[in-house]
């Protein structure tokens, strides 16, 4: 039986409370700055409970890249849709996932792609309880197999990581 891993627990969290500021960023129309304050308000003024406290520098690194990089990251994701979808279509959590999702498989090489596409299915059912989960992870294994091909290659292990 392995032992819980805190910092991992801490990640996870991070990668939902960004889905969060990156969802209120479209909806409400802030940039990032004012998302990541409200972000550290809310966690200095809402109980936890049994929830890990996230990881308040990835939070910062997805919205931040999220937000520098979202039309690439689009054009990422567009290529991980079926042809007769497009961004544009997706509804606005998906799409907050699917954005922090590619952001991390593009710029966090240190966490192997099928840990990516795990933690990002994972934050898909936090929100949803049909057939999204399953969309989030076709998009994602496609991006993974573009972005880093060489962790599919071979008999496709990845190595340990993050």
């Amino acid at each position: 039986m392995s032992k819980p891993n805190p910092g991992a627990a801490r990640r996870s969290a991070a990668r939902l409370a960004a889905v969060q500021a990156l969802y209120s960023m479209e909806i409400t129309g802030v940039g990032a700055i004012q998302a990541l304050d409200e972000f550290r308000t809310r966690m200095e003024n809402e109980p936890r409970g049994k929830m890990a406290e996230p990881d308040v520098n990835l939070v910062s690194l997805l919205v931040n890249g999220v937000s520098a990089d979202c039309k690439d990251l689009d054009v990422q994701i567009t290529h991980g849709l079926t042809r007769d979808w497009t961004v544009d279509r997706l509804e606005a959590v998906l799409r907050a996932i699917l954005r922090a999702g590619a952001f991390e498989l593009k710029s966090r090489p240190q966490t192997p792609a099928r840990v990516a596409i795990t933690e990002y299915v994972d934050v898909a059912h936090a929100f949803y309880s049909g057939p999204e989960p399953g969309l989030v992870n076709a998009v994602m294994d496609r991006m993974a197999r573009n972005l880093r091909a060489g962790e599919f290659q071979g008999n496709g292990a990845p190595g340990n990581g993050v």
